[in-house]
C-alpha cells in the first residue's frame, strides 16, 4: 500500500462513497431540471387535450420533453436504468409541487409521506457505493 496514505488503509472503500456522494449531489440539479421540463412537456399535452388549450401548446410541450430526455442523460451514472430509477423520486416530489404551484391543490400528508418514502429509495439507488 505504499503511497496511497494511511486513509487508504484504515477506510479502503472510503473513495468509493465519497465518489458516490459527490456524484448525487452534481446530478440532484440535473434531475430537478430534467423533472420541470418532464412536468411542463406532459402538461402541455394535458392542457390541450383535457383544458381545451390550442395545438400550438404541444410546440413548447414537444420542446420541453426534448429538453428532459437530453438532461436525463447528462446524468452521472453507469447505466440508464439506475438514473431513470433514482431520477423517479425527484419526479414525484416535483410533480407535487407542481400540484401545488400550478393546479393550487396542497398535497396532504400521504402525497408528503409518499414522496419520502421515494426520496429515500432516490438516494439509495443514487449513493450507494457499486463494487468494482
Amino acid at each position: 500500500m505504499k503511497g496511497r496514505g494511511r486513509e487508504a488503509l484504515a477506510f479502503p472503500d472510503m473513495r468509493n462513497k465519497m465518489a458516490a456522494s459527490t456524484e448525487a449531489v452534481m446530478t440532484l440539479p440535473i434531475f430537478v431540471a430534467a423533472a420541470l421540463a418532464e412536468i411542463a412537456g406532459c402538461f402541455s399535452f394535458w392542457a390541450w387535450w383535457r383544458l381545451g388549450k390550442s395545438v400550438l401548446w404541444l410546440i413548447p410541450g414537444m420542446f420541453s420533453l426534448a429538453l428532459f430526455a437530453w438532461l436525463l442523460s447528462l446524468a452521472d451514472t453507469d447505466a440508464a436504468g439506475r438514473a431513470y430509477a433514482a431520477y423517479g423520486g425527484i419526479y414525484i416530489c416535483a410533480s407535487l409541487g407542481w400540484l401545488w404551484a400550478a393546479e393550487g391543490i396542497r398535497p396532504d400528508r400521504f402525497d408528503v409521506l409518499g414522496a419520502l418514502v421515494c426520496l429515500v429509495g432516490a438516494g439509495i439507488i443514487l449513493m450507494v457505493p457499486r463494487g468494482a
